[in-house]
């Protein structure tokens, strides 16, 4: 008669605690709890799926109805209590499925039971599993023999969602959480099983299944009995990405060495071989982002335990970890995640993707290359109280410049044509207009020149052009970018300067700066300006102390080494505003009703 065919995973079940894997602490702790007769009356294993919960519930359950334990805690598979279980004709270990038997009607039957006494053995053992599912009347008439059942019965409840239990349940178990069980160790067992089965398993083949499994036993056994069944006794890495339509990691190479030489051309071929496989176009993506933060993890000795894969593959990680940035890696996941995150709502998937690969690839080559070669960030240095700049390298007038990468979300856009960007015009780009309404000429103040005891506001006014003269002379150069500006990361990020590089002491500058956001224009030349409109001159006066400090905040924020700030006042407002205690009430009166009516019925009038 043939031998009917069993699956991996009931095959080699474990039946000894020390031939469960990746669980070796939560096994040794109930070891030594038998070794010391130190038995709860109630357990739960907590865990994700197939980590081995009902396995070891009933590998405990068989051990502690051993009569000839070994000295290391082990059934001995040899009594009569053990051939029992083994042969699944126990009477003294009862399993229920709480998934299809959740009534109150089955807890009672369950329970009217618990006080008959074993035949063979010391417990009664009851395993309930996937006990979440049992109904809140179920879990209140079960309440009390959990919590004093008799001393020959043992409970053992297993779940995945812990957090569906109540309180009341949990507080009367030992609670045991089960993790998740590492790549290494699933390979290893993966090619335990290989080599029973007479199976010539490659290991990057095997490592591929355990990260497929997502830490469950269960389910990279089932992996492997599904390419098993076609391999014909071997197993290689090439029919197991094809059975399991795995994105390869070579592919990732293969788009990191088009990346670091900018080659976007043969970057949208390699996409459309990749998606006319099938692949998802958000796989893709995230694949990419993991595979660049294994990148990143490469670069630090600290870290290279992180990634688990097999020594040949993990050497070819190291190499191409060697020849990125630590600053470029950064950059690539913030935009890949950002992408992600857009990709559902996107209208057009394929060109969303399209587009963050060719942003990707002007990372290293319009960005990096103007970084310091040790591709370290700018240093922060202090030009004045309170007031941090950072200062870039100084772009060689001879060194190329990049052409705009492309962006989908709204760009700046002119109706006449750019003219071409040198280093000299950009240097002669002005980092903040003139204000519209001219200010007077300070006037020149010596050492030796005294002063009267009164306030003089013509040299009052004199220090403070002087101060935001020296303010603006002292902003940092910033490498030159051109990367398109969007009105709202434009605005997002004023809203950060307001609200965390100025000085809390100018609330009104802050509330000001939180109403009024600026709009985004194009210059005759060409170039993206920042306007900002305000209601008076007080609010000018204040913004402009800050104005070599916003501008070169947002250049570098927006990574635009061409936009300008120009700010002006609103000449009409200024013209309305009250002065006068009489101006004054007649804009309240206007303005509010009821004011009007109160000076009317009391008949007030302005002093």
């Amino acid at each position: 008669m043939e031998q009917q065919y069993i699956v991996s995973a009931r095959k080699y079940r474990p039946d000894r605690f020390d031939s469960m894997v990746g669980q070796e602490a939560l096994t040794h702790t109930l070891k030594i709890a038998i070794l010391s007769n130190k038995m709860a009356h109630a357990y739960l294993f907590c865990g994700p799926r197939g980590v081995g919960k009902t396995t070891a519930a009933r590998v405990l359950a068989k051990t502690i109805n051993c009569t000839n334990r070994a000295a290391d805690g082990e059934a001995c598979n040899e009594c009569e209590s053990c051939r029992a279980f083994n042969g699944q004709r126990s009477m003294n270990v009862y399993e229920l499925d709480a998934a299809s038997n959740n009534s109150v009607d089955d807890i009672r039957q369950l329970i009217s039971e618990v006080n008959i006494p074993p035949a063979i053995g010391k417990y009664k053992v009851y395993i309930i599993d996937e006990v979440h599912m049992l109904s809140q009347a179920a879990f209140n008439a079960f309440l009390k023999t959990l919590e004093e059942p008799p001393e020959h019965v043992i409970f053992i409840l297993a779940t995945t969602e812990k957090h569906k239990i109540l309180p009341t349940i949990l507080s009367r178990c030992q609670i045991f959480d089960f993790r998740r069980i590492t790549v290494s160790d699933i390979a290893n067992h993966l090619a335990y099983v290989a080599a029973s089965e007479n199976i010539d398993a490659e290991s990057e083949a095997l490592n591929v299944i355990a990260e497929k499994a997502d830490g469950g036993m269960r389910d990279a056994l089932s992996l492997f009995d599904r390419i098993a069944g076609y391999c014909e006794g071997k197993l290689t890495y090439a029919q197991t990405i094809e059975s399991l339509n795995i994105l390869d990691y070579t592919y990732y190479f293969r788009i990191v060495q088009l990346l670091l030489t900018g080659d976007y051309v043969s970057l949208l071929l390699l996409l459309d071989e990749l998606l006319s496989k099938g692949f998802d176009g958000q796989l893709i993506l995230s694949g990419l982002s993991t595979f660049m933060r294994d990148l990143m993890v490469m670069q630090h000795p600290g870290t290279e335990h992180l990634l688990e894969k097999p020594q040949e593959v993990t050497m070819r990680y190291k190499e191409t970890a060697a020849a990125c940035p630590a600053a470029f890696l950064y950059r690539a996941i913030s935009l890949l995640t950002e992408c992600d995150l857009n990709y559902r709502q996107s209208s057009n998937k394929r060109l969303h993707v399209e587009l963050c690969l060719m942003r990707l690839a002007s990372i290293y080559n319009t960005e990096l290359n103007m970084l310091p070669e040790s591709g370290s960030l700018p240093t922060p240095t202090v030009h004045a109280p309170g007031v941090t700049t950072a200062t870039a390298p100084q772009v060689s007038p001879s060194a190329p410049i990049q052409s705009p990468t492309p962006v989908q979300t709204q760009t700046l856009a002119t109706a006449t044509q750019t003219p071409p960007r040198t280093s000299a015009s950009i240097n002669t780009i002005a980092s903040s207009p003139a204000p519209s309404k001219p200010s007077p000429n300070p006037m020149p103040r010596s050492s030796s020149t005294r002063y009267s005891g009164r306030l003089s506001l013509t040299g009052l006014r004199a220090e403070k052009e002087e101060a935001v003269r020296k303010e603006r002379e002292a902003t940092p150069q910033v490498a030159e970018m051109h990367e398109p500006v969007t009105v709202d990361r434009m605005q997002e990020l004023w809203l950060q300067f307001a609200r965390h590089k100025v000085n809390p002491e100018h609330q009104l500058l802050i509330r000001a700066m939180e109403q009024i956001f600026p709009q985004l224009e194009a210059t005759e030349q060409g170039y993206p300006q920042m306007k900002v409109i305000l209601p008076n001159q007080d609010i000018q006066n204040r913004l402009e102390e800050y104005t070599g400090h916003l501008l070169f905040f947002m250049r570098t924020k927006l990574h635009n080494s061409d936009l300008i700030l120009h700010i002006e006042v609103d000449q009409t407002l200024t013209d309305k505003m009250p002065i006068t205690a009489k101006e004054k009430m007649e804009f309240l009166s206007e303005k509010f009703k009821p004011f009007a009516q109160l000076c009317e019925g009391l008949n007030l009038q302005p002093y």
